[in-house]
């Protein structure tokens, strides 16, 4: 027998009780660490131990990032600058650091300023800003860039809605693409018991711009379920599958 598809009604419904239940369990926490005096330790393990299907949840901490090859032309991910830096580099333009409020603003303005960027896009970014990350997409997009990740590259929470900008995308296997749950409206950390309501708006805001992008909105389904002090990395398959990637990578 066939089973029928959920219809989008079914799908909004069970997107918005993932929500309401996200801002309980943080609600949960929050009076948690008010009575012990410390936050919760996340059990997942460190973001560099290997990922298999079904064992992909890993420790979000921006100062125990992986370094990667010596070789590697960016800063190891424990050294990231506190905003995006843009740095052209021979064939290149190297995005790196944290997405910081007012960086899209910021890589604007840069773009008009710089004659003839290079047109591949490589990224090595912890996260942060997500309006920020989703206007840098479609500046990127607009502008015909291609973006990628090389062997040892970050691209976390944020960063996946900048990859997506990309016209081609590409993911070394030895790269870290993750995501998890984002805050919005003000870019600072808040009790989501008491922000339901922007991030309902903002994840809207996400879905639609992954759709504008080529990418599956599906693949919020892992963000959402994933808490801010973990990150969902995605296997070879799902980068594929969401169209994340646009080709397969020969590493």
């Amino acid at each position: 027998m066939k089973l029928a598809s959920p219809s989008p009604g079914a799908m909004i419904k069970g997107i918005l009780g993932l929500q309401l239940a996200m801002a309980g369990a943080m609600f949960g926490a929050d009076l948690l660490e008010g009575w012990q005096g410390l936050a919760l330790t996340p059990k997942a393990p460190r973001l560099e131990s290997p990922v298999r299907p079904g064992d992909q949840t890993r420790r979000y901490r921006p100062g125990e990032m992986p370094d990667g090859p010596a070789e590697r032309p960016f800063p190891p991910p424990t050294d990231m600058p506190e905003r995006l830096q843009f740095q052209p580099a021979g064939a290149v333009l190297r995005l790196t650091g944290a997405i910081a409020e007012g960086d899209g603003a910021r890589f604007a303005r840069w773009l008009a300023e710089t004659e003839a960027p290079p047109m591949t896009v490589s990224l090595n970014s912890p996260g942060g800003s997500v309006a920020d990350a989703l206007e840098i997409g479609r500046a990127l997009r607009e502008g015909g860039f291609d973006t990628e990740l090389t062997a040892g590259d970050i691209c976390l929470s944020a960063c996946p809605y900048i990859l997506v900008g990309g016209v081609a995308r590409v993911v070394d296997n030895a790269a870290y693409v993750g995501v998890h749950q984002h805050y919005f409206g003000e870019n600072t950390v808040q009790p989501a018991f008491m922000a339901v309501e922007d991030i309902q708006r903002g994840q809207g805001r996400v879905m639609d711009y992954l759709d504008a992008m080529g990418a599956d909105p599906l693949l919020m389904r892992h963000a959402l379920v994933t808490p801010p002090d973990e990150i969902y990395v995605f296997v070879r398959e799902e980068l594929e599958r969401y169209r994340i990637v646009t080709g397969a990578s020969d590493n």
